[in-house]
């Protein structure tokens, strides 16, 4: 069975490893290159290989110019530089965010009260409708049981909702 792969590139970027696969028996496929077979098969694909090396190595050594080029300017460069939140800084971040969770809430209790006196009686059937609604869910995606039930009870925290799993049957109380 052939090893079928879209472009030299992506294989490899070393005639060295190349050749030792060609040399080792493995039959090679590529998407964008007609069948290639015999020593002037052997001899493009080296070749094509050479040139993915010399990019290869070209846009190492822009990316290292470019990185020592911003160094000088001062940048900083990296993504830990040891700068911790102090604990006041975390507190008013959690603080944020359970804000714009509880105004969420507040933004879409009206809508799921009308889904609810429309029929729909699940948490599922509510996030199926939301979702057709195209309402998105908190972090822009799909709708899920779990999050119609912490809706309901941001809106309503004297109410819990309880969801069934599936694979065990057990009911589980979901903040």
């Amino acid at each position: 069975m052939p090893l079928v792969v879209a472009k030299v590139d992506r294989l490899t970027r070393s005639v060295a490893f190349l050749s030792r696969l060609l040399e080792a028996g493995v039959d090679v496929r590529f998407a964008d290159l007609p069948a290639i077979e015999g020593a002037t098969g052997k001899f493009l694909l080296q070749q094509m290989a050479a040139v993915a090396e010399l990019e290869a190595g070209m846009i190492s050594a822009r990316t290292k110019a470019a990185l020592a080029a911003a160094k000088r300017r001062g940048v900083k460069l990296g993504g830990d530089r040891g700068e911790r939140l102090t604990a006041k800084a975390r507190a008013a971040g959690n603080a944020a965010q359970w804000a714009g969770a509880q105004a969420r809430a507040a933004d879409l209790a009206d809508t799921v009260k009308e889904l609810q006196a429309a029929g729909c009686e699940s948490l599922r059937a509510i996030a199926a409708e939301l979702d057709a609604r195209g309402i998105p869910a908190a972090r822009g995606g799909k709708w899920s049981a779990v999050q119609v039930s912490r809706l309901l009870a941001r809106v309503n925290p004297s109410t819990v909702q309880r969801i069934s799993r599936p694979f065990d049957g057990a009911s589980v109380a979901v903040t």
